[in-house]
């Protein structure tokens, strides 16, 4: 498959980030130089700032020092796939004592995060649905932890829009992978968070939202 995505920068800093962030969500890529002729089959070109003068291209993302990765690239795959905004976004999550949170964007993954407390979880989510349109928003707890999901539950329930749809998911089977890769820190809950928004749930039955005719 021919990359539709290229990063085109001679900073070593920008370079690993970009790339670290495409890889972990399995995109194709090309790597470029600013000077180097961009194939016509690339649709999105990142560079940075100080780069952005020396490319010619219709569709150019800038990534900004100390910016998020994540959001550049999100913009990249929007661009790519023709639409400004997302039929649906999924976020999964595992909760534990580190809960691992996952960004499924119509099927695909978009990121994955590790958050060290309730609070933050919380606000993470409320941040990814922030910055991702779409018609449609869920949000996928899985079971297994059941004290830290059944805390975690009612905080969302108060905190997220009306309009979002909550999910409880059986957990079983989805650290498995995570199980022969321990050693990677937040890898293990990462990856069970992304199993978790890939399943099919039961319905939360949100305060406020249940009762309307």
């Amino acid at each position: 498959m021919e990359a539709k995505i290229a990063v085109a920068t001679v900073s070593g800093k920008a370079y690993y980030f970009l790339v670290n962030e495409l890889k972990a969500r399995g995109i194709d890529f090309l790597s470029l130089t600013p000077s180097e002729p961009i194939p016509l089959t690339v649709q999105v070109v990142i560079t940075t700032e100080e780069e952005r003068t020396f490319l010619r291209h219709p569709l150019v993302l800038v990534y900004r020092k100390g910016s998020s990765p994540a959001e550049v690239v999100d913009e990249a795959i929007k661009l790519v796939r023709g639409k400004k905004t997302f039929e649906a976004i999924t976020v999964g999550v595992d909760p534990g004592k580190t809960f691992g949170v996952a960004v499924l964007s119509d099927g695909s993954m978009l990121e994955t995060l590790t958050c060290s407390s309730l609070e933050e979880t919380v606000k993470t989510i409320l941040e990814i649905l922030g910055k991702h349109q779409a018609a449609v928003r869920t949000v996928k707890v899985g079971n297994m932890a059941s004290s830290f999901t059944s805390e975690l539950l009612p905080f969302l329930d108060v905190a997220l829009p009306q309009d979002v749809t909550m999910e409880v998911v059986h957990e079983a089977g989805t650290s498995r992978l995570g199980s022969q890769t321990v050693h990677k820190r937040g890898l293990r809950h990462a990856m069970a968070a992304v199993r978790i928004a890939e399943r099919r749930g039961q319905v939360y039955l949100r305060k406020g939202v249940t009762g309307k005719n």
